[in-house]
């Protein structure tokens, strides 16, 4: 039985990747700043809680990394830790900077200290391309990022290449577009989004406000994703891969849909608030999946009109049982 260690499982992805590793056999261990505290909310939903050992993890903390790792002696690490919001990274980006380039050194350093062969899995982000405009990004698609928290991805994304070549490590970054899904935490525009048209739907009257919603972007389906996550690290050679949809939409599309499946016109409810707009944003951004199709057999099974359908869906479950 082959062991992983993914550290930020309380996220997103962290638990879809969760389920899937324990669907496949594996013994799956977490790590969370403080493990004592954390509700784990996301695996309680998807009823994987009580299967899931975790720990407390400053990731920031060398010795923290260390002590972990060697408890739980992984076959594998899924690195999706670190402050993941583009919004918050300008307010915070100290903190983005060091929980996320910080973070990745030391899991690294870790494994090359402990001479074991440990594969490391790395949450790249395609914010790491900025402006990708009409071409769709792939792995060798320059860098330009046009956010903090996309400066801190792309170094962490370099960090990792480093130490592939430098030591041979089996580490692999998986450049992740846009992902979504019903556990996407709430402050996260698609939520936002989805959350206020079934509140709208159900009859309270209030208004939507967002920012710029011409801009465009790859959406996935997150479930579809962390799968990708696992396939790199059972290839036989280590590598980065750009993981997308390889179709755009704007984020005026995305609306339309969820106001569409509660069968209502989102001009009518949606508000655009120029307050909201970000110091520098990415116009439109694409990605091109095609060596994860050719390398790993992988692509997206589920397009933004499904997801937008799906996230809806779960919502009003959600409003049904309070």
């Amino acid at each position: 039985m082959k062991t992983a260690l993914i550290c930020g499982i309380s996220g997103q992805d962290g638990a879809y990747l969760a389920q899937l590793l324990l669907e496949k056999g594996y013994n799956v261990c977490g790590t969370s700043r403080d493990a004592q505290m954390c509700k784990f909310e996301n695996l309680i939903q998807l009823g994987i809680r009580d299967r899931v050992k975790v720990y407390s993890m400053a990731l920031n903390d060398f010795r923290s990394v260390l002590q972990v790792i060697k408890k739980v002696q992984p076959d594998e690490i899924y690195n999706l830790a670190g402050q993941t919001s583009v919004g918050l990274s300008f307010e915070l980006p100290v903190e983005t900077m060091e929980s996320v380039t910080v973070g990745t050194l030391n899991l690294l350093e870790a494994i090359r200290f402990f001479d074991a062969p440990i594969k490391f899995y790395n949450a790249g982000s395609s914010e790491c391309y900025g402006n990708t405009g009409e071409s769709a990004a792939d792995e060798k698609t320059p860098f330009r990022p046009r956010s903090p928290y996309a400066v801190a991805k792309a170094a962490a994304f370099w960090q990792v290449a480093n130490y592939r070549e430098a030591y041979n490590l089996f580490a692999c970054s998986g450049i992740l577009f846009n992902h979504d899904s019903p556990l996407r935490p709430k402050r996260f525009v698609t939520q936002k989004i989805v959350s206020a048209a079934c509140r709208i739907a159900q009859g309270h009257s209030e208004k939507l406000y967002l920012g710029n919603i011409e801009i465009q972007r790859d959406w996935g389906w997150a479930p579809d994703y962390v799968e990708s996550m696992y396939l790199m690290l059972q290839h036989d050679r280590p590598d980065d891969y750009a993981i997308a949809t390889g179709t755009t939409s704007k984020l005026a599309d995305f609306v339309a849909a969820v106001f569409e499946t509660l069968d209502l016109n989102w001009q009518d409810h949606v508000i655009i608030d120029r307050s909201l707009f970000r110091p520098t944003e990415i116009a439109v951004s694409c990605g091109n999946p095609s060596k994860a199709k050719r390398q790993l057999n992988w692509e997206a099974r589920y397009k933004m009109p499904d997801i937008a359908a799906a996230m809806v869906k779960a919502a009003l479950a959600e409003m049904k049982e309070f």
